[in-house]
């Protein structure tokens, strides 16, 4: 063997074991102790699917609540994190130590207590004996211990500063003494309640979370992973600096099935960075740009990282509305990363790979494409309104009628993918590579479509729970895989019935296995922050926590904007994204949301959640220690730190985004629109490919530093046109209090006022906010007010809250007795804000012509040359 295959089988080696570490556990034992490993994974898979389906409730057995399913769960990913995960690196991989043995069963059991001794425990709410306080202790330190193993000391150490907290609140200097919790107490609230351990969010890594993952590591399996980067090859491959493009493209599809970057980076980029340096890249910028784009991953509908599922729960929406809000930002971002690198090809003048497809004229690249667009949206139209109109006339019968048609256009797809060869893995390293055609690559494998298009039916069109929409789509999965060799195989006239069913089997169960086996982190992830979760609402650690980030940030949003990315990107070089999310939110978004309704800026709490989110996900490619930087770096053989710096770089318009839909909610699709909807895309798109081309000093030609400085005014001008406005026409006109009732009156339905309340908190302390007022109905002020369960006193000047009616509208907005309005501010009839548009448009189309006759310029030097 060579010393350059040496090298690269040992490069190899890493890599799986940075990914096997990080993921799924690098513990792989022989013989029967791996027999029960991989037998316990599946079982915690099956157990998973049953459920999440309907059948218990049909057979009137192993119906489990929602706290015995969360014990269940628990106990799975203790008993497997102590099998699947080494205790140091010096442990072994391909056996079990006795201790290991020892601490999984006992972990599993005290996992499982809530659901073994639910009755009893239900009969004594609040009063722990010796054995539940015994148990919770032996829980909570194995919890830690498993933490520390699969996800490493960083999460382990917060935890445990927290828990030191709650013991020892009244030994705490200043500020953050309380009067401190007693061992009963902690272990009650973290281990015997739903309020730590067993919180928010261990439910949704039981209700959602493994579902998606379990859907996502059976697409992989089934071979959906290979032909989404085949596809992406065979459309992009031969345009400049196409593997780059294709690996966006690549990644952003697999991000559809894959809930982990590192994971994600490794899946792809084993194929498209060795492609990338083959055009021209060099191995930081090749690894770079693959971490960039599947770090996106997580933040493209419509299956989004495991956070996004709790964020239904923290926020309080459903999750067709979190992927409404998501997807423009998440869109943009991901057309922007290939304009980068095209700029980046364009710079250093590199060429695609040559292209098997036969030459088409542009015109009729065109008209194809048109023509397959028009013929989505008709089969759009037609199956969502004709299954609208069949419903009624079906009944009880349309499922069946349903799954029949499904089934006949599945058999239909395969049928069709028998005429063309099967996907094989090719070798990137090879020395020639050509790159596969387009129309036999996609039709080869559409049945791959399948269940992802019934998910996102399930979810955006039946509107079912994210559990059951994923539930059905695994059910569809699990037929493919079992399926799909011996229907292919037969239409080809070669089957080999047994074998083919035997195949699919297997890809089966190792789809199960692999799901369970990613899901381990994220289950302790859940479980571990969900102690600090618990610490915070016992302690009142939160309140403290936002009185300290105020004095810091002197009340300004901005500032406290710039902490709370900081502390993400802190937080997230060592702990998942999962983690970080849960305590972020947790911690700073009720602070900022508050602090913007001082400041007069209505933040809604969605906008808040996806701002932690989004740098939660960055921490990923943030140096030094950015994961998937390091698994990119070791398959392109470059240095780590220096891809994680230049993927940061490129990842500048993930970071300005959540700045941007912060204080521009139209990014968000919040109280907009359709028409609206799409002008904002249109728009949002050209200022992000503005932005990128800023931020990488180069559009037609290399920018001029005042260039790069016009094109980031231009860019922030169209993402927040009303910036500009606000100083040209100020949005509301301020009313007198006292004429608040007549304003009431005369405001338009649509137009919602803003009001300056001063009152007192929940300690008596002086609090000034801001609240938005939407306008009940009523044809008079009086009427208007009665509505809207609010009396007031008007003395002289001031407007005084005298009575609130329980249970109205008005004290649900926080309206209580006593509270002054110190200003009524009232929308004002002005130019759209939009019109900003235009100058700032015009002063790019300055730039380009600047650009261009630059350009012009340097090619005829070049020419004389």
């Amino acid at each position: 063997m060579t010393e350059d295959n040496k090298q690269a089988a040992r490069a190899d080696v890493d890599l799986d074991e940075m990914v096997a570490s990080s993921d799924s556990g690098a513990r792989k034992p022989v013989g029967a102790p791996g027999k029960l490993l991989v037998g316990v994974a599946a079982v915690w898979s099956l157990f998973q699917l049953w459920i999440a389906s309907p059948l218990p409730f049909m057979a009137g057995f192993g119906v489990f609540n929602a706290t015995e399913a969360r014990s269940i769960h628990l106990a799975f990913a203790l008993f497997l994190a102590f099998m699947a995960y080494p205790a140091t690196k010096r442990s072994p991989r391909d056996r079990i130590p006795l201790q290991d043995w020892i601490m999984a069963i006992i972990a599993a059991s005290a996992g499982a207590y809530m659901f073994i001794f639910y009755e009893q425990l239900s009969h004594r709410p609040g009063s722990p004996i010796l054995q539940d306080v015994i148990v919770g202790v032996i829980g909570i330190l194995l919890l830690l211990e498993a933490t520390r193993r699969a996800l490493g000391p960083p999460l382990t150490i917060i935890a445990s500063i927290f828990l030191i907290y709650s013991l020892a609140g009244p030994w705490m200097p200043g500020i953050l003494a309380h009067r401190g919790v007693s061992l009963y107490g902690l272990i009650n609230h973290q281990w015997l309640t739903t309020q730590g351990v067993f919180g928010i969010a261990l439910g949704v890594s039981t209700s959602f979370v493994f579902l998606f993952v379990l859907f996502g590591a059976m697409l992989d399996k089934a071979g959906a992973g290979n032909y989404f980067i085949k596809v992406a090859f065979s459309m992009l491959g031969h345009y400049r600096g196409g593997p780059a493009k294709a690996a966006v493209v690549a990644s952003g599809m697999t991000g559809l099935i894959s809930g982990s970057s590192i994971a994600n980076t490794v899946t792809t980029g084993t194929f498209t960075i060795p492609m990338m340096k083959r055009v021209g890249f060099s191995a930081e910028k090749a690894g770079a740009v693959e971490v960039s784009s599947s770090v996106n991953g997580q933040i493209m509908p419509p299956v989004m990282g495991a956070a996004a599922f709790l964020m239904v729960e923290y926020v309080g929406i459903s999750y067709v509305e979190v992927i409404k809000h998501a997807f423009i930002p998440a869109l943009i971002s991901y057309i922007a990363l290939v304009y980068i690198v095209h700029l980046e090809a364009l710079k250093a003048n590199m060429q695609g790979l040559k292209s098997t497809n036969p030459p088409k004229p542009l015109v009729r690249k065109l008209i194809g494409f048109l023509g397959g667009l028009l013929l989505m949206m008709v089969a759009a139209l037609v199956v969502y309104y004709g299954l609208g109109w069949l419903k009624p006339v079906l009944g009880d019968a349309m499922p069946w009628v349903a799954a029949v048609v499904l089934a006949a256009i599945y058999v239909g797809l395969l049928k069709l993918a028998s005429h063309y060869p099967e996907l094989e893995l090719d070798d990137p390293n090879e020395p020639v590579f050509t790159l596969p055609q387009t129309r036999p690559t996609v039709l080869v494998g559409l049945q791959y479509i399948l269940p992802v298009l019934v998910l996102v039916w399930c979810l955006m069109v039946e509107r079912l729970s994210p559990g059951l929409s994923a539930f059905w789509a695994t059910v569809l999965m699990i037929l493919i895989m079992i399926t799909q060799r011996p229907i292919t195989a037969f239409f080809r006239g070669r089957s080999n019935f047994s074998a083919d069913v035997r195949e699919g089997f297997l890809d089966l169960w190792e789809g199960l296995v692999a799901g369970a086996r990613n899901m381990i982190g994220i289950g302790i992830a859940t479980a571990t922050a969900g102690i600090i979760v618990g610490a915070v609402s016992q302690t009142g650690v939160g309140l403290v926590l936002a009185d300290v980030v105020e004095i810091l940030s002197m009340g300004n949003l901005m500032l406290i904007l710039l902490l709370t990315a900081v502390l993400s990107l802190i937080l997230g070089m060592g702990l998942p994204t999962t983690a970080n999310y849960i305590v972020v939110s947790a911690l700073l978004a009720p602070v900022i949301v508050q602090l913007g309704e001082q400041n007069g800026l209505l933040v809604p709490l969605i906008a808040v959640h996806l701002f932690v989110f989004y740098f939660g996900i960055m921490a990923d490619v943030t140096p030094p220690v950015g994961l998937a930087s390091f698994a990119a770096a070791a398959l392109s053989g470059g240095d780590p730190i220096r891809t994680g710096f230049q993927a940061f770089y490129y990842s500048l318009r993930t970071a300005a985004l959540p700045f941007l839909f912060i204080f521009n909610t139209d990014l968000l699709l919040i109280d907009v629109s359709p028409l609206q909807g799409v002008l904002i895309f249109i728009v949002a798109t050209i200022a992000m490919l503005i932005f990128a081309a800023a931020t990488q000093g180069f559009m037609i030609t290399r920018n001029r530093w005042y260039e790069s400085i016009l094109l980031l005014l231009v860019a922030f001008s169209l993402f927040r046109p009303g910036f500009w406005m606000d100083m040209i026409h100020d949005p509301y006109e301020s009313i007198p209090p006292a004429q608040f009732v007549q304003a009431l009156g005369e405001a338009d339905r649509e137009t919602p006022l803003r009001l300056k309340v001063r009152g007192e908190d929940a300690y008596g302390d002086e609090k000034v906010t801001y609240m938005t007022l939407p306008v009940p109905e009523g044809n008079t002020g009086e009427e208007r007010l009665e509505n809207l369960g609010l009396e007031l006193l008007i003395e002289d000047d001031k407007a005084i809250v005298d009575m609130v009616t329980f249970g109205s509208e008005a004290q649900e907005m926080g309206f209580d007795f006593d509270q002054q309005i110190e200003e009524v501010l009232a929308p004002v009839s002005r130019w759209p804000k939009e019109l900003i548009w235009f100058p700032a448009l015009a002063v790019f189309g300055l730039v380009v012509l600047l650009q261009r006759r630059r350009r012009s310029h340097q090619q005829a030097t070049g020419a004389e040359a």
